[in-house]
């Protein structure tokens, strides 16, 4: 029996599946149909590449985590059998509710390509455990990592997705506090609590070159902090260090070829960034040495003063242009999953950090 990562992984990938396949959560109503009525429909005539690929890979790494995780607890009698049924029977309630949302289209197809998608994804963690790569993952784990590192690893393995989602600032992650602010405006409208609701009587400015350096450092910094808190020598730190700056630079380069096309996939890369991830790399080199608990109190500090910064700041018209991008389109889906990954990781992080500052085992 072992602690593993991989189930809280895969709850976590099973809300992602949710919000994806509800998205946009409006308009719900009652077409007058039973909302099983697709699985006797004929299959759709009209379908492209990109939507079967979508609903094959999208629920692969829920077969695999759910596989994984009873592999890794001694409970895998029933896994593979149990992962498949679960994916059709989430697949199947998705497309379900569907029946209700007008911008949705229920599928039969895409209830089998789900289907398929987690048997292939329990295949693979079924077969990469008879291969003994997972024995070798297990070993290079308890040898980098300290014994519960589960909430540390799920956040970084959710980092660089979460980097996926267009930012005003590279890097910048949790910039939901003005967006908060009109949504709540929005509901609370011609009801008496409008007043109760705190509002910014000055207007947001954009930040000053010197402010929006410092963010992008702390954006690089604070997931290397993250990772000092789990990582047990300073050799190994060193490494996670140049993986993290890899990920970082790779993943803001996707999310600019989602959104603006892949020849200006580097635009943002400019030289003050550069200078700021150097600065960065640099900074978290001279913290290899800190111990595990000072680690989670510096990345508390950076994480806060990170958030202050970036919801102090205004949101410029060329960067809601990239938004209403990825809203429209074959983005709809993967917008709310990138989106809300986007704004939750630094305040799911916050709250990780704060438990670790909190439990006095982690002070070594």
């Amino acid at each position: 029996m072992h602690k593993t990562s991989a189930w809280p992984l895969a709850l976590v990938y099973a809300g992602l599946i949710v919000y994806a396949s509800l998205f946009p959560f409006a308009g719900w109503r009652d077409q007058g149909v039973a909302p099983w009525f697709f699985l006797t429909a004929p299959l759709p005539r009209y379908w492209t590449v990109f939507d079967v690929v979508a609903n094959l890979v999208g629920y692969m790494p829920l077969g695999f985590f759910l596989v994984l995780s009873a592999l890794r607890t001694g409970r895998s009698r029933f896994a593979l059998r149990l992962a498949v049924l679960v994916a059709l029977m989430l697949s199947l309630l998705m497309e379900s509710l569907q029946v209700y949302l007008p911008k949705r289209v229920p599928s039969n197809l895409d209830l089998m390509l789900n289907m398929a998608g987690g048997a292939l994804g329990a295949m693979s963690a079924w077969s990469l455990e008879r291969l003994g790569v997972l024995q070798r993952w297990s070993r290079f784990r308890a040898y980098w990592f300290v014994m519960d590192a589960r909430g540390g690893l799920v956040l970084l393995a959710l980092w660089p997705l979460a980097l996926l989602f267009p930012t005003s600032i590279p890097l910048g992650l949790g910039q939901v506090f003005e967006r908060l602010q009109g949504k709540m405006a929005a509901v609370l409208a011609d009801t008496p609590f409008l007043q109760w609701l705190p509002m910014r009587e000055a207007t947001l400015q954009p930040l000053l070159p010197a402010m929006e350096w410092l963010c992008v450092v702390l954006g690089l910094l604070i997931p290397c902090l993250l990772g000092f808190c789990i990582i047990r020598k300073v050799g190994q730190r060193a490494w996670f260090v140049l993986w993290v700056c890899f990920f970082a630079i790779w993943a803001s380069a996707l999310s600019a070829a989602l959104s603006v096309g892949p020849e200006h996939a580097w635009v943002w890369l400019s030289a003050p960034v550069k200078a700021a991830l150097m600065s960065a790399v640099a900074l978290a080199l001279v913290l290899l040495r800190v111990p595990r608990r000072a680690s989670a109190a510096l990345a508390l500090l950076a994480l806060g003063v990170h958030l202050s910064l970036l919801n102090q700041t205004s949101l410029s018209p060329y960067f809601e242009q990239t938004l209403f991008l990825w809203e429209q389109g074959r983005f709809i889906r993967f917008h709310g999953l990138a989106q809300w990954l986007g704004w939750l990781w630094p305040f799911a992080t916050l709250v990780y950090l704060l438990s670790l500052l909190w439990d006095k085992e982690s002070k070594n």
